[in-house]
């Protein structure tokens, strides 16, 4: 009996903590929702944060009160829903101070100005020796990620082969122009960039080289404008079918400790926050979390996934993620964005001869190689069974003899998918 009325008071006091820990979650989901409520009518911070804080604390203190009266008036019963939701305030308004954000380091190329006034930061190697062929743009993945770097040096000798090599960081990513509503990314955009920087620079002809998302930009603009494509090059490239959703395995790859430290970093209440606007009022967003701020954060993100790109850990001096476009990146995946086209009509029939390099361990289907194969008509399939989504990268030498190849008529050497071969190769890593 003594032993019973002694666990009584232990007994109501977790049943207190639990009731007050209760009444804080939903004054804290109240208070998100009327943030993102107000936000998707004002892209104003001072305002839709304001009416966050307001709504939290009416929440806090409406149930507080509840619970004081359904407990006969006990002053107890609001103080031990109150105090708790007031240190959580406090400290929610001290990690939504927009911190300081480190100057960037001078980035490699030149800015080149495209006629709509937009900015494009372009890096242009020139051929060595006599010129071969038309010159190779290289375009990177992501989107918004640039690896200008990281491309120069897996890349950058292609120039021996006697061809120049221009790489450049698409909009909202490097030291290109940034938008203030996210909402003018996207592929199209893209597409539009890459046609105005090959006027601009006065290229007549070019072999277009993609990663990734840069292989879909590539497919999409050879649609449009076939007759300025000598040939493809796409490496690791992205579906051209949207129902494909192989894209959201892009962390499956990482170890349990360092997915745990990418998502306190996702998780973060600033990055959250600015997120969760993204979904509402993509203006109000970016006014939240600039792009200086946002950049610096997904650079961090992305360096964490790092791992996840290659078959084995990231080869000796990979350099981390630098320059890239959180919004460049997030927004077209982002619920006010139209949901991605399926390229396969577009594509289907195209002459232009391409090579599709796929890693054995890329996160990408491999179905997503399949279909560029079978759209275009000039199409072949070089797979490297010790390459990463960054196939490049990893394994630099094999690709780029690959492509000199591929550029001067010849068979890559290496292995090179049967035309009617379907099924991945054995030791194939990645999904199917």
């Amino acid at each position: 009996m003594a032993g019973g009325e002694q666990n009584a008071p232990r007994h109501r006091r977790l049943i207190t903590a639990g009731v007050s820990a209760g009444v804080v979650v939903v004054a804290l989901l109240a208070g998100t929702a009327a943030t993102l409520a107000v936000a998707g009518s004002t892209p104003r911070p001072g305002w839709f944060l304001a009416a966050g804080a307001a709504v939290f604390v009416a929440v806090a203190l409406g149930l507080g009160l509840a619970r004081a009266l359904a407990r006969r008036g006990r002053r107890r019963g609001v103080a031990s829903v109150v105090a708790p939701a007031l240190v959580l305030l406090v400290l929610l308004a001290v990690a939504l101070v927009p911190p300081s954000v480190p100057p960037t380091t001078p980035a490699p190329g030149t800015l080149v100005t495209l006629p709509d006034g937009a900015q494009l930061q372009v890096v242009a190697l020139p051929a060595q020796g006599p010129v071969t062929g038309p010159p190779i743009v290289v375009l990177h993945g992501g989107p918004g990620i640039p690896e200008l770097a990281a491309n120069v040096a897996a890349l950058g000798p292609l120039t021996s082969s006697g061809r120049e090599v221009v790489l450049y960081a698409q909009r909202g990513a490097g030291t290109s122009t940034r938008l203030d509503d996210p909402r003018g990314y996207g592929r199209e955009a893209d597409v539009d960039d890459l046609e105005a920087l090959r006027h601009v620079l006065g290229i007549d002809r070019m072999v277009l080289l993609g990663h990734s998302h840069g292989a879909a930009v590539a497919a999409a603009y050879t649609a449009a404008h076939r007759d300025r494509v000598d040939r493809l090059v796409l490496i690791s490239p992205a579906p051209l079918d949207p129902a494909d959703t192989s894209p959201t395995r892009a962390a499956a790859g990482l170890g349990l400790s360092r997915r745990v430290e990418l998502y306190g970093r996702v998780l973060a209440p600033r990055a959250l926050l600015g997120y969760l606007l993204l979904q509402t009022n993509p203006p109000a967003a970016h006014a939240f979390l600039g792009d200086a701020e946002a950049d610096r954060r997904n650079d961090t993100v992305l360096t964490l996934a790092q791992p996840a790109l290659f078959c084995h850990d990231p080869p000796p001096g990979t350099p981390p993620v630098t320059g890239s476009g959180f919004y460049a990146l997030q927004y077209p995946q982002s619920a006010t964005a139209a949901p991605p086209s399926d390229l396969r009509p577009a594509v289907a029939g195209l002459p232009t001869p391409a090579l599709i390099v796929k890693g054995g361990c890329d996160y990408l289907s491999w179905r997503s190689a399949l279909d560029y194969r079978a759209a275009l008509v000039h199409a072949q399939v070089l797979y490297l069974p010790d390459a990463g989504h960054n196939a490049h990268h990893e394994r630099p030498e094999a690709t780029r003899a690959a492509v000199e190849a591929f550029l001067d008529g010849r068979s890559p050497s290496g292995t090179v998918i049967a035309p009617e071969t379907t099924t991945p190769p054995i030791g194939y890593r990645g999904p199917h």
